[in-house]
């Protein structure tokens, strides 16, 4: 579990901060200030999901494999994709009917640290 959540964090992180970029030069000044900050939101989830997915690892390494630990780092995966993939497609479309979709990316991230408190606090 280790190197492939490691591996898939930091993957997201460098996604992140290309994303971010494209953003910030990218961006400007080719949509409202609105959908920008929309953007920027997607982007500070991801990085912090991606940064959450790397912990998640080297603390699977240290406790130890288990499946509340693996299917945590899932949900944090899924609701990444979800949130913040929702949040750069509706700052890039306008389409505010996928503002809909964002808060199941939220409830999948929250599920996700849920199982990886659970997993902790059963190790302690």
């Amino acid at each position: 579990m280790f190197p492939k959540y490691f591996g898939i964090g930091s993957i997201n992180a460098a996604l992140a901060i290309a994303l971010g970029a494209f953003g910030a030069h990218g961006l400007e000044n080719r949509i409202s200030d609105h959908y920008l900050e929309v953007f920027e939101t997607g982007v500070r989830y991801h990085m912090y999901s991606a940064l959450g997915l790397m912990l998640v690892s080297l603390l699977g390494n240290l406790l130890g494999e288990s499946k509340l630990i693996r299917n945590g780092a899932r949900l944090i995966c899924a609701g990444t994709v979800i949130f913040s993939g929702s949040l750069y497609v509706l700052a890039l479309s306008s389409k505010s009917i996928l503002g809909a979709i964002t808060p199941l990316g939220g409830v999948a991230m929250l599920a996700g640290w849920a199982c990886i408190i659970t997993a902790a606090f059963k190790k302690a």
